[in-house]
């Protein structure tokens, strides 16, 4: 099998052309996590395989590196962009990708005739608690009360597409990520489990964070996750609707428009190397 190691901030996936290579199903799973041992395997956060679509210009089949199914990955979908333009499967600058049914809209910005940077309609953030979904009493939740360990926390929770708990804490350097991780990901409140984002707050338009995700662990980035920091810090009014989040991969632009209800995420893609691989 063909493939193509990717990263957008340091968040890496193993990419494959679903068009060429023909895969079974029912064998995704264990071959993501094969693939994805950065010991034995490639290495990688997950698998995502790019496949034709007649919804969109593109589908995007993503895997967390357990084997798990993930409905949508900032960092990735870039990489995807770069992806189909690079390798010749599009021309067009501005394409459509679906995953798990919801279609995003990119925009490729090249140099020397290569993507580098693409920015990313990712939608309406989600707020509704049983929509995104987390266990609550509340419509939202906003700076809500939770306890993990016999420690109480205040989180604020979002869906970008997927699960997050934005976490905002005095500093995160010093953080026991593996951990604390698990604990918020396997909450008895996150029926899907969670992403959990651990944010500082640096002024108005910069904010540090870290992150754990479910199925992969800590990662260098999380793109969906960047999206949904950034409305949470908007949402306490912690800063202005545009904000650089750093992470620990590289800067991520996200900007939440209110007037339109629609978060856009820009950032880098990079390739890596290419190889091939049996299975």
């Amino acid at each position: 099998m063909k493939f193509t190691k990717m990263h957008g901030c340091g968040n890496d996936y193993i990419y494959v052309d679903g068009a060429k290579e023909q895969i079974p199903q029912e064998q995704k799973p264990e071959i993501v996590k094969r693939l994805s041992d950065r010991h034995f395997g490639i290495g990688g956060d997950g698998v995502i395989f790019i496949n034709p679509s007649k919804e969109a210009d593109f589908e995007m089949e993503m895997y967390n590196m357990d084997g798990s199914r993930a409905e949508m990955c900032g960092n990735g979908i870039r990489c995807v962009a770069k992806f189909v333009y690079d390798e010749g499967l599009t021309d067009k600058t501005s394409i459509s990708v679906i995953s798990c049914g919801k279609i995003k809209y990119l925009d490729l910005f090249l140099e020397d005739g290569r993507v580098s940077t693409v920015k990313v309609n990712m939608g309406t953030p989600i707020l509704k608690a049983s929509d995104i979904p987390v266990i609550s009493d509340g419509d939202k939740v906003i700076r809500e009360r939770i306890e993990v360990e016999d420690k109480i926390y205040e989180m604020t929770c979002v869906s970008m597409g997927n699960p997050h708990a934005v976490i905002f804490m005095d500093d995160v350097s010093t953080l026991f990520l593996d951990k604390i991780g698990p604990l918020f990901e396997n909450h008895v409140r996150f029926p899907k489990r969670i992403n959990t984002e651990f944010v500082k707050v640096l002024d108005k338009e910069h904010v540090e964070m870290r992150v754990w995700e479910r199925g992969t662990g800590e990662t260098l980035a999380c793109g969906t996750g960047a999206c949904a920091v950034t409305v949470a810090c908007i949402l306490n009014g912690l800063t202005k609707e545009q904000v650089t989040v750093k992470l620990l991969g590289g800067n991520l632009q996200i900007q939440w428009d209110r007037k339109d209800n629609v978060v856009y995420m820009t950032g880098p893609a990079v390739t890596v190397f290419k190889g091939e691989i049996s299975i």
